[in-house]
Order: structure tokens, then C-alpha cells, then sequence
């Protein structure tokens, strides 16, 4: 079955608004970068995922669901196969005395602004942190001495194809450095259960604004970007090596090692997914043959 009947069979159930055909996945990626996707469905709720799940399970259809974009790179060729974006439909938040629970779509940095609202205090470290509690939690995403795991109680999963509905606790999340057990699963988040804590929101607020200080003073926020591009080595940090490795400001074609913070590959304009992982491999290799470590990419690389 190819992509069309698919998009026929979807529109059974899920509006055509909500769906783009060749979708040009520079526009939802912070890279500003790569190919296309063959299919693009922006589901309105949890039915029409589980339905959209169930459609492309059963005929065995390439997919992935994606949140913000913050962490992936679709190479130049695009991918032929089906994304799908939860964003809009998933952005429910409520507070529950000292637990917060947050859709999958939700940002981050809006679920550290309510929880501060709530005078709770743990979600500091996320507030400036470019993605949605669905990727966060499915990357274990941390920042500043803080990640997912620390605060993280539950969290709602669907079947990968769209079947069922359960609840996942946080060690059965098998949550360690950039990894959960939905990795592997191909299973999707739906909402997160978080534990905080009650606190001053005057001091609250002034942690957040400290962080966000310290994230525009040291990272290239003003260029798009993926964040940090390479995992931390074991007793290393990746940016420190990069630097050491004389790689910072290093340019090939529109993608840059940013010369303000090395551990950033960023799109300085018109820069292509080949130019940003060319130059991924140049940094890899350099820091090799440097210092014997290999880097492994945080980001997701996607494509043909």
C-alpha cells in the first residue's frame, strides 16, 4: 500500500487540515534544515493517534512520532515513510497538590512556569530546555545537574499500534542517561506524572530566570539548532573536547561548530542536513584521532 491510500484510509477519520502530504520538515525541526516526509498527521486527540497507529501498524508502514522537533534531523532525502506530530491536542496541564501532570505536547518551559505558578519546585532545570514532555521523557532530558528521572512518577503510555492504553511507573520507565525503555518499544507517551515539591515561587522564579541567564550567555540560541549535538563521554563533557580538538567555528557549507559553545552544531542560514552531518563526521573523527573517545550524536538522524 503506498503513502496516498494511506492518506485515504486516514481521512476516514482524521481531517484533511490535519494532515500534509510532502511535508517540508525544515519547518518542524529547530534545525531549519532537511528533506521532506512523505506524510505528515497532526492528530486532534488520542483516538485519531490510536486509529492513525492502528492504520500504519496494519500495513506495516515506516513511522515515528515526533513532539517539537528540538532533537531531530531529517536527512536531505526526506523520509518515506509517515510522521507524526503531537503538539496541540496534547498540551493539558493540572496540578494536584505537589504532582504535576503534563500532555505529551506540552513544553517544557510551560510546564516549569506552571509549576512555579504552584509555588512547586524540582521542574527548574527543564524551563529552558526547547522540547515537550513527550521527548523528554522518551530521552530522559536533563540540564544544569537536573533530568526527567529525578522527578518523574508515572506515565501513560499507548500501545505502539494503537490497541491499548497503560500506565507505565517510573522504574518500569528504565529511565538512565538519554535513554528510556519507549526507545525500544516504539510505544508512545501520552501524559507524565511529576512529584515535586512545595517551595518559595519568589526563589523558584529567580532559579528559572538564573538558568535562562546562563543559557543565553553560554549557548547560540540566536541560531537553530538541535541544543547540545553529542551525548557526554563518560568523565568528559563533548563541547570541552571539540573546543580542545581546535574544531570551534569550524564551517562547512551553512553549518557551524559555534564558536560560543562547541557541543552546538548550528545552521548559521541555508544550511543543509548533509552540511550539518558532514560536519558531524569531521567533529567525530577529529576528536578521535585527538583523544581516542567517540562521540555518539544526541540527536535523531532520520532518513533514506
Amino acid at each position: 500500500m503506498n503513502i496516498n491510500q494511506i492518506y485515504d484510509e486516514l481521512l476516514l477519520r482524521i481531517d484533511k487540515s490535519s494532515m500534509i502530504q510532502d511535508a517540508p520538515m525544515k519547518e518542524f525541526t529547530s534545525f531549519k534544515a532537511g528533506g521532506n516526509a512523505a506524510l505528515l498527521v497532526r492528530p486532534g486527540n488520542v483516538e485519531e493517534l490510536a486509529y492513525a497507529l492502528e492504520v500504519l501498524s496494519a500495513h506495516e508502514i515506516k513511522h515515528m512520532v515526533i513532539g517539537n522537533g528540538t532533537n531531530l534531523l531529517v536527512k536531505d532525502s526526506g523520509y518515506h515513510g509517515v510522521i507524526l506530530r503531537i503538539g496541540e491536542a496534547f498540551q493539558e496541564i493540572n496540578v494536584i497538590g505537589e504532582r504535576l501532570v503534563a500532555g505529551a505536547g506540552v513544553l517544557l518551559s510551560a510546564a516549569a512556569r506552571e509549576a512555579c505558578n504552584a509555588s512547586l519546585t524540582g521542574f527548574e532545570f527543564a524551563a529552558g530546555i526547547p522540547g515537550t514532555i513527550g521527548g523528554a521523557v522518551f530521552m530522559n532530558a536533563g540540564a544544569y545537574d537536573g533530568e526527567i528521572s529525578q522527578i518523574i512518577e508515572s506515565a501513560e503510555i499507548l500501545s505502539k499500534d494503537g490497541s491499548h492504553v497503560f500506565t507505565l511507573k517510573k522504574e518500569e520507565l528504565e529511565l538512565s542517561y538519554r535513554h528510556s525503555r519507549i526507545q525500544h518499544t516504539g510505544d508512545i507517551l501520552l501524559n507524565a506524572s511529576f512529584r515535586l515539591e512545595q517551595g518559595n515561587q519568589d526563589k523558584i522564579n529567580a532559579r528559572m530566570k538564573e538558568l535562562a541567564w546562563r543559557r543565553t550567555e553560554k549557548q547560540p540560541l540566536c541560531y537553530p539548532s538541535a541544543g547540545s549535538f553529542f551525548k557526554r563521554p563518560h568523565n568528559h563533557f563533548a563541547g570541552k573536547l571539540i573546543q580542545d580538538a581546535g574544531l570551534s567555528g569550524l564551517t562547512l557549507g551553512g553549518a557551524q561548530v559555534s564558536p560560543l559553545h562547541a557541543g552546538f552544531l548550528i545552521n548559521t542560514g541555508g544550511a543543509t542536513a548533509t552540511d550539518i552531518i558532514d560536519l558531524m563526521e569531521i567533529v567525530k573523527s577529529t576528536v578521535f584521532e585527538e583523544f581516542g573517545i567517540v562521540l555518539e550524536p544526541e540527536v535523531r538522524i532520520i532518513g533514506e
